[in-house]
């Protein structure tokens, strides 16, 4: 992917005085912008200066030193362990719904806040609002943003099943009980709708309609979730996924004065090294003492030919490693959100999601969350509509948007740098399908495109792949 940045501090498209009873408080911010801001962008802050902001829940102090999270509180529905054996008995003796894989990935994000306000699968007044207008009103009437719908599909079977029971037991792939849905609601899974208007079509060949929608019952069961134990994988993998809690925890042990996220989900190379690091040294100027990157890979589902999150995780700890990026100021940590693809719908969610870990700056680059168009040969989006959209987006208005100007390979001075028109003859732009390809056939990318130790990650995962793709199959019997 081929980054884009034109820094500016949190630039607001839309002149939002007009909707001055639902503006949410937010940090003060340094005025001063990190490059030219667009003159009709009204910069928002205002007058306090960023405080030390606690919220409680369940009993438990948790400290956002730069940025609260939606709807003031950070959510947590993990029953507490002196419950979890009544909690279990409990939902042993409920009606029970199964879950798919990906419906565990759902409630991983809802149970550590992630999704704050959002304690659970939305019933139909939220799915509605998310779906119409990428957003949530609050009882107080100020607005959060969830661009995504977050919802649990049950066939007529489950439903039946469930009949007039007001709770349901959750069971996972494997039989395990995982949780309990409360005060449920059961409505109608419009599964053409819903893509239509998270994905801006119903083009056949979108990953994760194919996978999840499609195949998915005819109905939606919504509730306020308890999860019965945090959810782990066993995957090598669990110490990187770090609740928002817990990046909150460690943001405050850093003494950071500014968070600056990074989502991606290929593998680090040295263009995006150099957003990172370019923001990192604007922030400084600006005033900042103590910048923290968090590199945050996506860690949930993801289509077929991207990178697998164990190689992507053991390629970036070489770019720490090869002191591409500063471990010191650097924090990786898996983000357990699946993937849509849905270019401008979704980066909102990728976004907000980052607000409730406590970061208050977001990096946004070209086509985020995009992908080819699946039935014809160009994007599915403008790549230059996430950034737009960021920008306007109703509910993240407290989080600083940093979009950037585009990063390539500069044929002359053999290294990654920022695009010069005058020169566009000695610049290569390489993708991520691109990067892909080099490594899936053997080939080096140019010196200076990444770092050895990453790339000699990325060449042994793809040797590995031929060769068991090369492996005969054996018939069974």
């Amino acid at each position: 992917m081929s980054l884009t940045i034109k820094l500016t501090i949190s630039p607001r498209i839309i002149n939002l005085n007009c909707h001055e009873r639902n503006r949410t408080k937010f940090p003060a911010i340094r005025p001063k912008p990190i490059y030219h801001s667009n003159a009709l962008n009204p910069i928002l802050y205002n007058n306090k200066r960023p405080g030390m902001i606690q919220a409680s829940v369940s009993g438990t102090v948790i400290k956002s030193s730069l940025i609260e999270p939606d709807g003031g509180v950070l959510v947590d529905v993990i029953v507490p362990e002196s419950e979890r054996g009544s909690k279990t008995l409990e939902a042993e003796s409920l009606p029970k719904a199964r879950l798919a894989k990906i419906d565990v990935e759902w409630v991983h994000v809802i149970s550590e806040g992630w999704a704050s306000p959002l304690k659970g699968f939305m019933r139909e007044n939220e799915y509605l609002q998310s779906l119409h207008f990428n957003s949530l009103r609050m009882e107080n009437r100020t607005v959060v943003n969830m661009s995504l719908p977050i919802v649990l599909a049950i066939d007529d079977e489950t439903k039946e099943s469930i009949g007039s029971s007001k709770d349901v037991g959750l069971v996972g792939p494997e039989g395990d009980l995982l949780a309990i849905l409360r005060s449920i609601e059961i409505y109608k899974h419009n599964k053409e709708e819903r893509i239509a208007r998270t994905w801006g079509t119903t083009a056949p060949g979108l990953p994760y309609v194919e996978e999840f929608i499609a195949p998915a019952g005819n109905w939606l069961l919504g509730g306020d979730l308890e999860v019965l134990k945090p959810i782990k994988y066993n995957d090598g993998l669990d110490h990187y996924r770090l609740s928002p809690k817990q990046l909150r925890k460690e943001f405050d042990r850093r003494q950071a004065d500014a968070v600056f996220a990074f989502q991606l989900r290929n593998p680090v190379h040295n263009g995006h090294a150099l957003l990172m690091n370019d923001t990192r040294r604007r922030l400084l100027e600006m005033g900042y003492k103590n910048p923290i990157l968090l590199l945050h890979p996506l860690g949930g589902f993801t289509k077929a030919d991207d990178v697998p999150l164990d190689v992507r995780m053991e390629q970036h700890s070489k770019v720490l490693e090869d002191g591409v990026l500063d471990p010191e100021t650097t924090i990786v940590a898996v983000f357990p959100s699946p993937m849509h693809y849905a270019g401008p719908t979704e980066v909102q969610w990728h976004a907000k999601a980052r607000v409730n870990a406590g970061a208050n700056f977001y990096i946004v680059g070209r086509d985020p969350a995009g992908m080819g168009h699946p039935t014809e040969k160009r994007d599915l989006y403008d790549p230059d509509h996430g950034k737009k959209v960021l920008s306007m987006a109703q509910g993240l208005e407290k989080l600083n948007i940093l979009p950037f100007r585009v990063a390539a390979y500069d044929t002359v001075a053999k290294k990654m740098a920022f695009f010069d028109p005058s020169r566009s003859k000695e610049f290569l732009f390489i993708s991520g399908t691109k990067m892909r390809a080099y490594a899936r056939n053997g080939e080096n990318p140019p010196d200076g495109f990444m770092c050895p130790g990453g790339w000699e990650v990325l060449v042994k995962y793809y040797e590995q792949l031929q060769a068991e793709e090369a492996m005969p199959v054996v018939a069974s019997a």
